[in-house]
């Protein structure tokens, strides 16, 4: 789909997901896992290594699994796909679009213009240069209903091509990131697909369970990419074979994806990952230059005003096409029946944005810390997308007016889907040079797929230390490999290297992920819903903590609290304060609590600035346990600071965390009974939430599985 390049090279590092020295250091040593990693890629090297074998056994397997597949679970790719929209956009419009993907405290690390701008340019991939062309002219000569080769055939080609590159793709890619960055960058969880599905299965994301749903994840991601690069394989070999004369087939299959193997081991191992990203930049540069030669040197006119009908036809048949199924259209003995239009295009599409769902939705993610939800779902949504349309619309115009008058083109690029697009520039000025720019072009956006998309398998099948880690070089190298042997088995399993094979097993493999995309809805609509909760028990309960929490009245408690506006103090300050007044006020608290008959604990842990981070654990019997933690965060001094006791420019506020992450205040200067009174003013205010959840229960609502709050590790990212 999309072209995506890895947004983790710009530096930023977070704060150790782990609670001691012993878990960092085994994270840091980004260890490979083991049962993900050892099914995932036997099955995929037995699949590839079978279907280099036998060809044309697995090309008649694969299909008739394909068929079987979309005979009995085509309806529920259709509901799956509607379903997932109309969630994000809920999402998006309700209170919910409020949170953060983040602490409360938190703001996005890029600008409103560079993230919209990295949203743009995952809308770009060598796939949408494919079937810009390719579809709409297909669908011109052989439309699912109505007669071909009418105006209003044509219409309905560009319509059918924008709904399948639709926001209901992008609804899956928003479902996808916005989970995966709720649940790693507000609640601290691995950013795995397993830890999205906690809410619903707890412990249980510990186990088999979640190997089995990181296995599928997989899978399916495997396959959409392998996708994507057999598309790039038959197009740019054409387009060698034009500009230099290069000839189609085996040979030049296979130092396509030998390059790809290489370019990646270069970026793994020398670390220029900055300079592919850079390129991938100017990829877009290229591509938006490429749609504005066309648009300006072709029918102005009629092309913009297809754009704008395209945009209306898209809006208004959308409600009758996202659950169209052509149930009464069904033949699977007539060859041209529209059911297999229906097959071979829209489930196609449909599976292959489920696989890429989770290597989009990372890239997605990684990028958008610390947006709110409503920003992230409808930018997503919206940005991405208006890119499409206008390529779409302006390629896909400019081919069906060629295909009206030029019969031999719309025949070839019909049968030859790799030809279209370059027979199309062939039509316009400086042809030669316009075949040069889509070759590099397209090359780019192959070998950054390749590049971006060994680096998501690696990660996915590796313990990382926090979100923002990469996987090892060497499983980099080997995914990279991996998904070289299966795009090239699945080219040579199909006739002619056709890129059919790799479409029918992506519907196939896409299937078992696309239950967990749908459980990944629910657990996401669950956490929020439960994190509700949370927020609603600040009305009865936050207040008095804010006025109490600071202790009583004192005739000096005014100099206290202006001392500790003043006061940045350093690591031999912070660590005195924190062993000799945190933590005895919180074993104080704990004591008092055992005494009462209660479970409570502290743990003594470090932060990753080597300093106490000490946390009280009250367990509620089965509720959310409370989480009272204080992690010391370094920030830069101020220039006007007075009373700096530190050796350096840097001073540490005592900030306090909670199971749902930063307060966004710091404890520095508290006496000992003014750390105890904010413990129990939290306290208090987690009793409102639990009271909250037990109403919502009595109330027959369905109550959310906190399994965040048990199972996961505690909240360790400060700002």
């Amino acid at each position: 789909m999309g072209g995506v390049s890895n947004p983790g090279d710009n530096g930023t590092q977070r704060s150790p997901t782990g609670t001691t020295h012993e878990v960092v250091a085994v994270a840091d040593r980004r260890s490979v896992n083991k049962p993900v990693f050892g099914f995932a890629a036997g099955t995929v090297l037995a699949f590839g290594i079978w279907a280099l074998a036998s060809p044309s056994t697995a090309e008649t397997v694969v299909g008739e699994v394909k068929t079987f597949t979309t005979t009995w679970f085509g309806w529920w790719y259709f509901v799956l796909a509607t379903g997932i929209l109309g969630l994000v956009v809920f999402l998006g419009a309700s209170r919910y679009g409020r949170y953060r993907l983040g602490p409360e405290e938190s703001r996005p690390e890029y600008s409103l213009f560079s993230w919209t701008s990295m949203l743009f340019a995952a809308g770009i991939g060598i796939d949408l240069m494919f079937f810009s062309v390719a579809e709409p002219v297909y669908n011109y000569l052989r439309p699912p209903l109505g007669e071909p080769g009418t105006n209003e055939t044509a219409r309905n080609a560009v319509a059918w091509t924008i709904f399948h590159y639709g926001i209901t793709g992008w609804a899956m890619y928003a479902l996808m990131g916005g989970a995966l960055a709720y649940f790693a960058f507000r609640h601290n969880l691995p950013l795995t697909i397993r830890a999205a599905l906690s809410p619903i299965f707890g412990k249980r994301v510990h186990g088999r369970w979640g190997d089995a749903i990181d296995v599928a994840a997989v899978l399916g991601t495997i396959f959409g990419i392998a996708t994507s690069l057999g598309i790039g394989i038959v197009q740019l070999n054409y387009g060698l074979h034009q500009l230099f004369g290069i000839p189609q087939g085996k040979a030049a299959q296979i130092g396509l994806i030998a390059l790809s193997v290489a370019i990646t081991t270069i970026s793994a191992t020398t670390g220029v990952d900055k300079g592919i990203r850079r390129l991938s930049e100017l990829n877009v540069i290229m591509a938006i230059a490429l749609l504005i030669y066309i648009l300006v040197t072709g029918h102005t006119d009629f092309l913009l005003n297809g754009l704008a009908q395209n945009a209306g036809d898209y809006l208004s048949t959308f409600p009758d096409r996202t659950l169209d199924t052509f149930a009464w259209e069904r033949n699977p003995e007539t060859a041209n029946a529209p059911s297999t239009w229906l097959d071979s295009w829209t489930l196609f599409f449909w599976a292959w944005w489920v696989a890429w769902a989770p290597f989009v939705g990372l890239f997605l993610a990684r990028i958008s810390r610390g947006r709110t939800l409503r920003q992230f779902i409808f930018g997503v949504l919206v940005v991405p997308f208006s890119f499409t349309l206008m390529w779409i619309s302006i390629f896909g115009n400019s081919a069906l007016e060629v295909a009206r008058d030029d019969r031999d083109f719309a025949e070839k690029t019909a049968a030859q889907a790799e030809l279209g697009f370059y027979s199309l520039l062939e039509k316009y000025p400086g042809a030669t040079l316009l075949l040069g720019v889509a070759t590099i072009t397209g090359l780019l956006f192959y070998v950054t797929t390749a590049d971006s998309g060994s680096l998501v398998m690696g990660n996915f099948t590796s313990k990382l230390p926090d979100p923002m880690a990469d996987c090892a070089t060497g499983t980099r190298i080997f995914w990279s490999a991996a998904i070289g042997v299966l795009t090239l088995s699945m080219l040579f399993a199909g006739a002619g290297g056709s890129i059919t094979t790799l479409q029918n097993a992506t519907i196939i493999m896409g299937l078992p992920f696309s239950f967990v995309l749908a459980l990944i809805g629910v657990a996401l609509l669950r956490a929020v819903h439960n994190e509700s909760f949370k927020l609603d028990s600040y009305r009865t309960s936050l207040p008095k903590a804010f006025a109490a929490g600071r202790g009583p009245a004192e005739l000096s408690s005014w100099r206290r609290r202006l001392i500790s506006t003043i006061n940045y103090p350093g690591r031999g300050a912070t660590h005195a304060f924190i062993t000799g007044t945190v933590e005895p006020a919180m074993h104080d608290v704990a004591a008092e609590f055992e005494h009462m008959g209660m479970t409570a604990t502290i743990d003594d842990s470090q932060s990753n600035e080597g300093l106490p981070s000490p946390r009280l654990l009250v367990d509620q019997a089965s509720e959310p346990r409370f989480e009272y933690g204080v992690w010391p965060v370094s920030a830069p001094a101020p220039t006007y600071a007075v009373l700096a006791q530190r050796s350096s420019d840097r001073y540490f506020r005592c900030e306090v965390y909670l199971a749902e992450g930063s307060q966004g205040y710091s404890l520095n200067a508290y006496s000992r009974e003014q750390i105890i009174g904010d413990i129990l003013d939290q306290y208090e205010r987690h009793l409102g939430y639990l009271h909250l959840r037990r109403a919502a229960a009595d109330h027959h609502e369905p109550e959310p599985t906190d399994g965040d709050s048990t199972d996961r590790e505690p909240r360790r990212d400060p700002v």
